[in-house]
């Protein structure tokens, strides 16, 4: 009878150990990994003068637009400069187009980078800016925007209440916000479908402003004293009504213009916050706050398959590239993360100015446009070279 007991309560203790086993037991995690792919010197690269050709093949896909320094310009996957210009006027740069201007143009020229083609802005009346594939003129007092065809014609005008402090255009859709604490959303007409007025912070004035790619999702950054993070949802699939379906208070914040932008495939928001990035979780309607040392100098555009990097100052010219991992949607029973715990690499370097991109390992003069299951590559840049590293986990 003993016996049997000690075998009965030997099994009991083996059939615990294998349930907690079961359940107490996670699988060892990926470490993610950056492998040098090239690197790139601007100073040491041929520039291309106004009357000068370029001097190399169609474009035909994807080129990463960099800033830094004394230079701007395109590169591509293998690090081959499709444009590299030294900077002497003032600039802007898209994916796909750029222009050169000066502090009062009264003619502009947009590139196409990709098209080759030209378009011939007179009378400009303003500054350009490029968006969505879209020309526009921002008003030299900044309170009247204008669209401009391919043939550079004006196709619409529409003049504010209050400067302009911010803009942003994504699928046909163009949100402003101004000095006077409104948002407004535009279609591809020119019309003016949605108005916002922010209250509820003592300065109403709009500091950050992103459209979601397709048009649905509008994030702000609003108000001084206190600042705020707001998220519009448009309400149907094609009307002009957005309601606000996220709101949270940052404090006294920030007062000039702030980065914020959706990434990972719209899927989440980022935005600067007083002591570090802001992040909002779409689908868990959660919001977050990842702590960084230093001023934000660099941040990542795409935040690709939940890794986001930024770049931070610090005094002596220090900078740190930081990478950054997303915990996975809270699930039933599993612990939390703490947002701290999802920096996954720091490095530091020293240099005047900085550049940070982010695009897929692909060649853009092939033809080909990359895919998702293209491996990720982030570029960096410091003093006068770019530096590309390949994303992946070992």
């Amino acid at each position: 009878m003993a016996k049997k007991k000690k075998q009965i309560r030997f099994i009991i203790i083996f059939l615990i150990f294998v349930i907690y086993f079961l359940m107490a037991a996670r699988p060892i995690p990926h470490e993610t990994v950056l492998s040098l792919y090239w690197i790139s010197s601007l100073s040491g690269s041929p520039t291309m003068e106004d009357d000068v050709e370029f001097n190399f093949p169609a474009v035909t896909g994807q080129l990463l637009p960099f800033t830094l320094g004394n230079y701007f310009g395109y590169v591509d996957s293998y690090g081959q400069f499709v444009l590299n210009k030294s900077i002497i006027n003032d600039i802007y740069l898209s994916p796909n187009m750029w222009t050169e201007y000066n502090a009062e143009p009264s003619s502009i020229v947009i590139n196409n980078i990709l098209e080759r083609t030209q378009i011939n802005i007179e009378n400009a009346g303003g500054y350009p800016v490029l968006l969505d594939n879209r020309v526009f003129i921002l008003g030299s007092e900044q309170n009247a925007l204008s669209e401009i065809s391919n043939s550079g014609n004006l196709l619409w005008t529409y003049e504010f209440g209050a400067p302009l402090t911010c803009i942003d255009a994504a699928a046909g859709f163009l949100v402003t916000g101004s000095l006077d604490g409104a948002i407004e959303v535009f279609n591809s007409s020119g019309e003016r479908i949605f108005n916002f007025p922010t209250d509820g912070s003592r300065y109403t004035v709009i500091l950050g402003v992103a459209m979601s790619r397709n048009g649905s999702r509008i994030g702000v950054i609003c108000g001084i004293d206190e600042q705020r993070f707001l998220l519009l949802e448009r309400l149907g699939n094609t009307g002009g009504d957005y309601k606000v379906v996220y709101h949270e208070y940052l404090g006294t914040g920030f007062r000039q213009p702030v980065r914020i932008q959706f990434i990972e495939d719209d899927q989440r928001i980022v935005y600067e916050r007083e002591g570090g990035i802001g992040c909002y979780n779409i689908r868990s309607r959660r919001g977050m706050l990842i702590p960084l040392d230093g001023k934000i100098a660099a941040i990542d555009e795409s935040g690709d398959e939940g890794h986001f990097f930024v770049i931070t100052s610090h005094p002596m010219q220090e900078r740190k590239l930081i990478g950054i991992k997303f915990p996975p949607d809270r699930l039933f029973g599993t612990p939390r993360t703490r947002a701290e715990d999802s920096i996954f690499l720091k490095a530091s370097f020293k240099s005047d100015d900085v550049f940070f991109g982010r695009t897929r390992t692909y060649s853009s003069r092939t033809g080909s446009s990359g895919t998702d299951d293209s491996p990720s590559m982030i570029v960096v840049g410091g003093g006068t070279a770019l530096i590309s590293f390949e994303l992946g986990e070992n």
